[in-house]
């Protein structure tokens, strides 16, 4: 499965056949089919475990960050180390193909990325670092809309635009529309934190 999961990654899922994965993994078909019916569960199953697995990464770093800001950057900063090398074609061949698998991810999307955003923003608007005026449901759904849409080749074709900085400018375009005047002064500190810890 996780050799299975860096090939779809790569290549999209698609492109990826039953007998690419054997040969990947210098085994035969044959024993493939010992532990999965066919591709469709292998994707599911796959699928399955990436969302788990990016699930806990959230939670952990819910429950390692001392705000809201500093929740939203690690957040941004982790899904630029999982999407950077993800084929662009992977969610459409999730979609087009892979009905179970695709559902799974809506599910994932509303229940893990949506809501912990949404309580995220709601705890920045608490602590004070969040305009008060906003609606966390609606930034929520709009950021996870986003994020999507960036991973779209049709909208940013990889070969005209680098995919960290169009992460980076839609995230620093999103935070910067959610702070207040405190959040500012915080968001300042950490990006100086940053630069000194970096730079020793």
């Amino acid at each position: 499965m996780a050799a299975t999961h860096d090939l779809f990654m790569r290549f999209g899922i698609k492109s990826i056949t039953m007998d690419d994965i054997s040969k990947h993994l210098s085994i035969s078909k044959k024993t493939i089919y010992q532990y999965f019916k066919d591709k469709h569960e292998l994707v599911l199953l796959v699928s399955k475990d990436h969302l788990e697995e990016e699930r806990l990464e959230i939670q952990a770093i819910k429950n390692n960050t001392s705000n809201a800001i500093e929740t939203l950057i690690e957040e941004s900063m982790c899904l630029r180390r999982r999407i950077t090398d993800m084929n662009p074609s992977l969610l459409y061949d999730l979609k087009k193909y892979h009905y179970q698998a695709w559902a799974l991810y809506l599910e994932s999307k509303e229940k893990v990325y949506i809501k912990s955003l949404f309580e995220t923003i709601e705890n920045g608007i608490r602590e004070g670092y969040f305009r008060k005026d906003i609606d966390p449901e609606i930034l929520a759904i709009l950021r996870v809309e986003q994020i999507q849409m960036s991973m779209e080749n049709l909208i940013y074709p990889r070969k005209r635009f680098e995919f960290n900085n169009v992460q980076v400018q839609l995230f620093d375009h999103f935070l910067n529309g959610l702070i207040s005047e405190k959040g500012k002064k915080l968001l300042t500190s950490i990006k100086r934190e940053n630069v000194e810890s970096t730079t020793k």
